[in-house]
């Protein structure tokens, strides 16, 4: 396939290129930038989408930038970064002659509320109670399209290939590992793969402190999500299990 991926040249958007290329689609990038392979977000604007089989967006300020404070300011530059090249991208396809047949939209599981005993799967409410989950609804409603001529999903952050290639699915998909693990947990799993103890806790006061205690919710508390409509598309984790996932990455 022909796929156009906005954002393409962050942490994420680097790695589903290379996966992409390596699975024999052509990316074209969208990005601030111009440079080979990219198109940029201006000339998106002025002269619509580029012939393409699919389309993804995964642009957006890094909300846990530790170098910006959580001030309007910054919450306004996460906001506006989602939205809006999320809707000009909804609006190109809207336009184009021959629309791609495949959009899909990453979105986070912020939508949900955090807790330490819900457990959350792609038809659980949300969307309501903070800044995120608020974030979250208006994103996936920017990237909304009429009718049916393209194929239309949302991943909550991961598995996007998955999304791209499987003309059946549809809708949301939870992106996260069938078995979920606290920080906690984590901290351990990460040590064990490592040969070490596991890592000295650091006190919530100080995380508050660098990211905020809106945005510091996001590190301290979360949500035990689980992928279940991912699963029942035929969707395989290479790594269902956290330990295993961990000493495949540390190897």
């Amino acid at each position: 396939m022909r796929v156009l991926v906005g954002g393409g040249t962050g942490f994420i958007g680097t790695a589903l290129s290379q996966l992409l290329n390596a699975r024999g689609h052509e990316v074209t990038l969208v990005s601030r930038q111009p440079g080979p392979g990219r198109i940029t977000w201006d000339e998106l604007a002025a002269s619509g989408l580029p012939s393409c089989d699919a389309a993804v967006n995964l642009a957006g300020e890094n909300i846990l930038n530790p170098l910006r404070r959580w001030n309007e300011t910054f919450q306004k530059e996460v906001l506006r970064s989602r939205l809006e090249t999320t809707q000009l991208l909804a609006k190109a396809i809207t336009k184009a002659p021959q629309p791609p047949k495949a959009w899909v939209l990453v979105t986070g599981v912020a939508y949900y509320q955090p807790s330490l005993t819900a457990e959350y799967d792609e038809d659980s409410p949300g969307g309501d109670f903070d800044f995120f989950s608020n974030l979250v609804t208006k994103w996936e409603a920017a990237a909304r399209l009429p009718g049916d001529s393209t194929r239309q999903v949302v991943v909550r952050s991961g598995i996007l290939t998955h999304a791209l290639e499987a003309n059946h699915v549809h809708g949301v998909l939870n992106g996260v590992a069938p078995s979920s693990a606290t920080n906690a947990e984590f901290a351990q799993a990460l040590g064990a793969a490592l040969g070490h103890r596991a890592f000295i806790p650091v006190p919530s006061t100080i995380v508050q402190a660098v990211f905020g205690r809106e945005r510091a919710i996001m590190l301290l508390e979360g949500q035990n999500v689980i992928p279940r409509r991912t699963l029942a598309t035929g969707y395989q984790y290479s790594f269902p299990e956290l330990g295993a996932a961990l000493k495949e990455i540390v190897a």
